[in-house]
């Protein structure tokens, strides 16, 4: 027996063991802990690259999703919630696994260059994921969309999800964006291994991967199901349907000019962009949208919308900060993807749970992709398991009402340097206080979240004892994760960078 079959088998039979407990819950008798019959079902939307402020229920001024804007109404919206990266392996990891991305070692999006830390280029598979879990439980499981959590070596395949405890696979593969988001999904030497044959011209990625997750649900109605509709939108190549992307060229020449600059200069060629008015990137969000509006349509036609959690996030900040000018805003927030400030870390997210959650309702808690795994669990009346999401909390009580989060704070650990400028780094939040660490010359920046959402003033000199607490609990974590640090000499450019940061606002 290897070593993953060991760990299955000994999470089945603390399972079993358990059973005396399941049923003195009321659990065992296929009960929820809400008293309606059946295990509920899960569909969770995973977005890529999608920003804090990139949906209308978050307060986006030019995007359009009326059904992704409805499903907040019916469910609670965080406010304040977050990746566990800044990029998205690590983070997709996370949701998976209920671990922080230091302690797996996948602390890079996989396939970036392993300098000036080396992480891990695959997820393991002797980690139980959320989705083994809730299959070992009866529980049919859907996976479709990107995966990213495979080498791209000639053993890939057996890192896919259908080996991680997903029935189907469709359109998850090694690939971290797309060749092209039209059909037949190739681009030179590059492909989607794992799309079903079929299609026609002209038919488009997100359409095509919702089209095949509403055939799981008509196939899946009669059992509890986990439907994981991770899209590859919204991340580049920029490509949206052509008649959306005209819809948005002409609603951009109707919007105001900004009164100041499109974009903001930052060091060097990087500059983040401070307008929302990109017509292909808006077409994008609008298929995800339609998307989000076609799946629980779908659910209402099966009867399963009252006994189904939905779930909506994504994986990282909005791309904002880059060499060229990226595509979305994320202000009030600062940079965005691959950085740590909260641009590129916050995220929209959204939970309806039917029967439970009061429609509408915010929650203002930090909470971290980390937290998925057992608060499903939790919502399926299975036993939660520790050892496996050892660095997530349930978020179930926080969804009922009843309780608050007994966490001390959230952290992140990203050793790399990245496309959109940001250096090695680390960060801390606990209450309202974020802390940064930039790992190659010791430099921690302080921020009030509560005041400063923006991170515009630094309090690391006005408030030392405060950093050093914050400094202090954030090397001790990663002392306890085992993280990886930088091994080598800084870039080149870091003196220029150096006195960018320190000069400069980054706005």
């Amino acid at each position: 027996m290897n070593r993953r079959d060991f760990l299955k088998a000994a999470s089945v039979a603390t399972t079993m063991g358990l059973g005396t407990i399941i049923k003195a819950a009321g659990l065992g008798d296929g009960r929820n802990r809400e008293g309606r019959r059946g295990r509920p079902n899960f569909v969770f939307f995973l977005v890529d690259d999608l920003g804090w402020k990139d949906l209308g229920c978050f307060g986006s001024p030019f995007y359009e999703t009326p059904n992704i804007d409805r499903l907040a109404a019916q469910g609670m919206r965080f406010t304040n919630a977050y990746a566990a990266c800044p990029v998205c392996s690590p983070t997709r990891a996370s949701i998976m696994t209920g671990k922080y991305p230091a302690r797996l070692g996948i602390t890079d999006w996989i396939g970036a260059p392993q300098t000036p830390t080396a992480y891990r280029d695959h997820l393991p598979l002797e980690e139980v994921t959320v989705a083994e879990v809730l299959q070992e439980a009866g529980y049919a499981t859907g996976y479709v969309g990107k995966w990213h959590l495979a080498t791209s070596g000639a053993d890939r395949r057996q890192y896919y999800p259908d080996r991680q405890g997903f029935d189907i696979n469709i359109g998850g593969d090694n690939s971290g964006s797309p060749p092209t988001y039209f059909y037949p999904y190739v681009k030179g030497k590059r492909s989607l291994e794992t799309m079903p044959p079929g299609g026609e011209e002209g038919e488009y990625l997100t359409d095509r991967l919702t089209a095949e997750a509403l055939q799981f649900l008509a196939t899946s109605k009669d059992r509890p199901f986990l439907l994981y509709l991770a899209h590859y939108a919204v991340h580049t190549p920029l490509e949206s349907k052509k008649e959306l992307a005209q819809k948005y060229e002409t609603k951009a020449k109707s919007v105001p000019p900004p009164e100041g600059p499109h974009a903001q200069p930052v060091y060097g060629p990087y500059k983040t962009r401070l307008v929302q008015d990109h017509a292909v990137y808006a077409g994008m969000v609008q298929s995800v949208d339609e998307s989000v509006g076609r799946v629980l349509g779908k659910l209402a036609e099966l009867g399963l919308e009252r006994n189904t959690i939905v779930i909506f996030m994504s994986d990282n900040g909005g791309l904002s900060t880059v060499a060229r000018e990226g595509p979305t805003c994320n202000l009030p927030l600062r940079a965005g993807k691959g950085w740590l400030y909260e641009g590129g870390i916050r995220e929209p997210m959204l939970i309806k749970w039917p029967g439970v959650v009061r429609a509408g309702s915010l929650c203002h808690e930090p909470v971290t992709s980390t937290d998925f795994y057992p608060t499903m669990l939790d919502m399926a009346g299975l036993p939660l398991r520790p050892g496996q999401h050892v660095d997530g909390v349930s978020l179930a009580g926080l969804l009922r009402g009843t309780g608050t989060l007994d966490r001390k704070a959230i952290y992140w650990h990203y050793p790399h340097y990245h496309g959109s400028g940001n250096r090695p780094s680390g960060a801390i939040r606990a209450g309202d206080y974020k802390l940064i660490e930039w790992y190659e010359d010791g430099k921690v920046e302080l921020y009030n979240l509560k005041d400063d959402i923006g991170e515009r003033n630094d309090l690391a000199a006005t408030m030392p004892d405060k950093a050093s607490e914050l400094r202090r609990m954030l090397q001790a974590w990663r002392s306890e994760m085992g993280a990886r640090m930088p091994d080598g000499e800084p870039r080149s450019d870091f003196e220029a960078w150096q006195q960018a940061r320190d000069g400069k606002d980054e706005r």
